[in-house]
């Protein structure tokens, strides 16, 4: 399905799914948020760098992706039209980035638009902690 979209989408915009725009959208979609150092890594011996970075450029302005950002860096995932939408839990220790998928959070924002009568458009909501490994580490 997302595979079709993603045709549908880069036809749209004059583009063709090339196969390094095919290996980009890929690495993201199999596997948690990274970050472009990461992505980059993945992506070694069947992107180059500079090809990663200029379609990352532009599945973002597409809005094939989006950007996560936890303080000065950022993570990149597949947008909510390619990916189920989902919340974060970002480990403020190690950077691992956990996705979470709460009705009740969804019902929450849905309930605070209408009370404040406010056309909902999009949300993303990063809870920071630390995952169980660091805290296990740290002993907390």
């Amino acid at each position: 399905m997302s595979d079709s979209k993603l045709s549908t989408v880069l036809s749209a915009n004059g583009l063709s799914k090339t196969s390094q725009r095919q290996a980009v959208f890929d690495a993201l979609s199999t596997s948690e948020p990274l970050s472009m150092h990461e992505l980059v890594g993945k992506l070694a011996g069947r992107v180059d760098r500079v090809s990663a970075y200029r379609t990352v450029a532009i599945f973002e302005k597409l809005g094939i992706l989006q950007r996560l950002t936890h303080g000065f860096k950022y993570k990149l995932e597949l947008s909510d039209d390619f990916n189920r939408h989902h919340h974060h839990l970002t480990c403020t220790n190690c950077g691992k980035v956990i996705d979470v998928k709460a009705e009740a959070i969804e019902g929450f924002i849905a309930s605070v638009a209408q009370e404040n009568n406010f056309r909902l458009i999009s949300h993303q909501i990063e809870i920071q902690g630390k995952c169980a490994d660091c805290s296990r580490l740290s002993g907390d």
